[in-house]
């Protein structure tokens, strides 16, 4: 099969890495390219998600540009990444949201707010009673079924990177700590000879800060299913105290991933991924400002509207999660376990 131009880019540049071998110390991509001799467009689709874009490698490289190889495998790596995106995303035509980031979430953006407001639910509640604004099995209908096709949607998309759902208890250290987001320093490269640590801090603000705003709305359904306990929950309460804890990290990290990258050499990331993040950090941001906004403002006359907000965000985010950023993290998983069975094949 005839590669297409980026994938003949990193093929050349991983020939060329290959036969310098300077840079095989500072990432699993090195090491992972050390073991083949040719690359096929599967290999360079895996060795691009594992590519944690640190940008050791761009100004170790004495083929960097302006020498004539033009070597730059973070930036190649980095759109050759969002093709991969593309070409593993179901079903097959939603890959244009990877190409038009801010438009998909502009369209899911409406579509949710469409779904909760213009329906006929309740009038406006004298109390904090947020299942008058929007019935509570109404809401359970929509996110169960938004739930169900992006949980279809990423697994197809995991099949696809073929990478097989393998446990590999070295491989979820790596994800769980972001080893490899600083290669062999201590902290992250900006630029040349510009390190700091907050790349990777607001990397793990974003993470966990997602993990437990899940594990809140989680909380908040065992608490309505199986003990009848109707939200709002007192500001003491688990899901809540999950809630604003997990919203507050969802305020820090996409704020300082958003002027992290501002700063950042634009030589380590292609211009397609950035775009795609940017708009995933939008996301992110905006339901932790409207949900946090709720918590603290539901016993005000605007609270339905608010809610309306909140929930069309979440909504906007949940649907775009398998056709924007979020799949990375799916991807570089299953890469690392892929790396780790491939270090230890035994």
């Amino acid at each position: 099969m005839t590669l297409g131009p980026i994938h003949q880019k990193a093929e050349h540049e991983m020939v060329v890495c290959n036969a310098c071998r300077y840079c095989e110390a500072y990432c699993p991509v090195f090491q992972a390219m050390e073991q083949r001799v040719r690359f096929t467009s599967g290999d360079l689709t895996y060795l691009a998600n594992l590519c944690h874009n640190c940008g050791e490698c761009l100004y170790a490289c004495q083929y960097a540009p302006p020498h004539e190889f033009g070597i730059d495998v973070p930036k190649t790596f980095s759109k050759l990444r969002v093709e991969s995106y593309e070409s593993m995303a179901w079903p097959s035509f939603a890959a244009i949201a990877f190409r038009k980031p801010w438009q998909s979430t502009a369209l899911a953006l409406g579509l949710g707010i469409l779904m909760f407001a213009v329906p006929p639910f309740a009038g406006r509640p004298t109390a904090p009673d947020f299942y008058s604004v929007v019935p509570h099995d109404a809401m359970v209908l929509i996110f169960g079924l938004v739930a169900l096709f992006v949980v279809v949607a990423m697994a197809i998309g995991h099949a696809r990177f073929k990478a097989g759902i393998t446990y590999e208890p070295r491989a979820a250290v790596d994800v769980l700590t972001l080893k490899h987001l600083h290669a062999t320093g201590e902290d992250c490269v900006d630029a040349e000879e510009t390190r700091t640590p907050w790349r990777r801090w607001m990397h793990h603000c974003t993470f966990y800060g997602f993990a437990l705003c899940f594990a809140s709305t989680t909380v908040a359904a065992v608490y309505h299913l199986l003990f009848g306990w109707i939200a709002p929950y007192a500001y003491t309460s688990v899901p809540v105290v999950l809630g604003v804890v997990g919203g507050i990290g969802l305020l820090i990290g996409p704020i300082g991933l958003f002027l992290v990258d501002r700063r950042r050499d634009p030589e380590l990331t292609h211009q397609s991924e950035r775009a795609l993040g940017t708009a995933f950090l939008v996301l992110l941001f905006a339901t932790s400002l409207t949900g946090l906004l709720l918590l603290v403002l539901r016993d005000r006359p605007y609270m339905p509207t608010l809610l309306i907000v909140h929930l069309a965000i979440v909504f906007a985010l949940f649907v775009t999660l398998p056709y924007g950023k979020f799949v990375h993290g799916i991807y570089r998983a299953a890469a690392l376990v892929k790396f780790r069975r491939e270090e230890s094949p035994t």
